[in-house]
């Protein structure tokens, strides 16, 4: 698809679960290269309700997600549980559909290749949601992480928790099937570290407690990690399902101290606090519309034919510590990482500024804390 002015990209959005209804179709409208135009659920109810809110016509179920690719659609935005990432990302790429797809990009390392491989052999564009690469304090975090600001870079630790109530989906799956509290939420953590200080990690150390509590039959409560970097560096993380909604990270290097808090998430602002030479100054970022950016960014990258930043390969670079943490944690040892070849990192140029939305009324959905919504 050649870029022409005026041109959108036309997406299809499969799954249309709590994050889908609240985020992810709001974004289309904000989006002047993109147009939602299909909606693929396996409830009639959402299909009918949702169809209508947002004029959609075309809309499927699972099983009809081949015709649904094949009727007018150019992207798929994939928003479904993290077990059916890589089958749903792989029948669209070789239907000749662009993917855009919700992170942990897929439960294990070899499903993450099946993806990359799919995109490169049918000449598609894949891209996984990481919407903080493109919002303009994390990006702010990060040139200032590269420019030395903070002097050598030393240790990185963060905390990200919720309360997740009994039978909520995040608790429902098991490790397996890409459940748990470091798929979920760790994730964040380990692309932070990453990206912050520039490289990947070489070994993993992890050890995970849960409360006897029925909640936590299928998923562990929380997961406490240590991830060593070349220089001599570490990372120290702990991601909870079963503790006060928590969301920061601290960078500290051998001139200064950076915290983000709020960090991760999409609802609020986030704000960093610098402290260098015994002075600190906070800086605060409004809240936007993460998910509006990474559409039209997506978008462009498919009417310009550019390759994605981030990536596939960002995906897999991170489910691969995923499956080493859980390999720790397991073994209750130290786990060394082969090294990881790919070395593209997010662009300080390609903050999108997307102003936020109100909160829209759902369908037939839970909050992230299991409340109906």
């Amino acid at each position: 698809m050649k870029s022409k002015k005026g041109q959108r990209v036309r997406y299809a959005v499969a799954g249309l679960g709590h994050l889908a209804q609240i985020a992810v179709l709001p974004a289309f409208k904000q989006c002047p290269n993109a147009e939602l135009v299909a909606l693929v659920s396996g409830d009639p109810l959402k299909q009918k309700k949702l169809g209508a809110k947002y004029g959609i016509d075309k809309v499927y179920s699972y099983d009809r997600y081949e015709e649904c690719l094949s009727n007018g659609v150019d992207a798929v935005y994939i928003v479904l549980p993290n077990h059916l990432h890589k089958e749903f990302t792989v029948r669209a790429l070789d239907a000749g559909v662009h993917v855009l797809c919700e992170k942990p990009m897929a439960v294990t390392e070899e499903d993450c290749e099946s993806m990359i491989r799919a995109a490169e052999k049918n000449n598609r564009k894949l891209m996984i949601a990481y919407r903080l690469h493109f919002e303009k304090g994390n990006l702010e975090a990060i040139a200032m992480a590269r420019r030395g600001k903070l002097g050598e870079l030393r240790f990185f630790t963060s905390e990200f928790a919720q309360q997740v109530v009994k039978n909520n989906i995040r608790l429902s799956q098991d490790v397996e099937e890409g459940g748990g509290p470091i798929y979920d939420m760790g994730v964040y953590c380990i692309n932070a570290a990453r990206y912050l200080f520039g490289a990947e990690p070489t070994h993993v150390l992890a050890c995970s407690a849960s409360k006897n509590e029925a909640r936590f039959r299928n998923a562990e409560e929380m997961t406490s990690v240590t991830l060593k970097f070349p220089g001599e560096r570490l990372a120290t993380f702990t991601a909870s399902f079963g503790a006060a909604d928590i969301s920061r990270y601290t960078l500290v290097g051998s001139k200064g101290v950076l915290t983000a808090d709020p960090a991760y998430g999409y609802s609020d602002k986030i704000r960093l606090h610098i402290t260098i030479d015994e002075k600190t100054r906070v800086q605060n970022f409004p809240k936007r519309d993460q998910f509006a950016a990474e559409v039209e960014y997506f978008s462009e990258c498919i009417l310009k034919n550019k390759e994605p930043e981030p990536s596939g390969f960002e995906g897999l670079a991170d489910v691969r510590v995923v499956e080493a943490i859980y390999q720790s944690a397991d073994a209750q040892q130290l786990i060394a990482l082969a090294p990881f070849l790919d070395k593209r990192r997010p662009n300080l140029q390609q903050e999108i500024h997307q102003p936020a939305h109100g909160m829209p009324k759902t369908v037939k959905t839970m909050s992230p804390g299991g409340k109906a919504a």
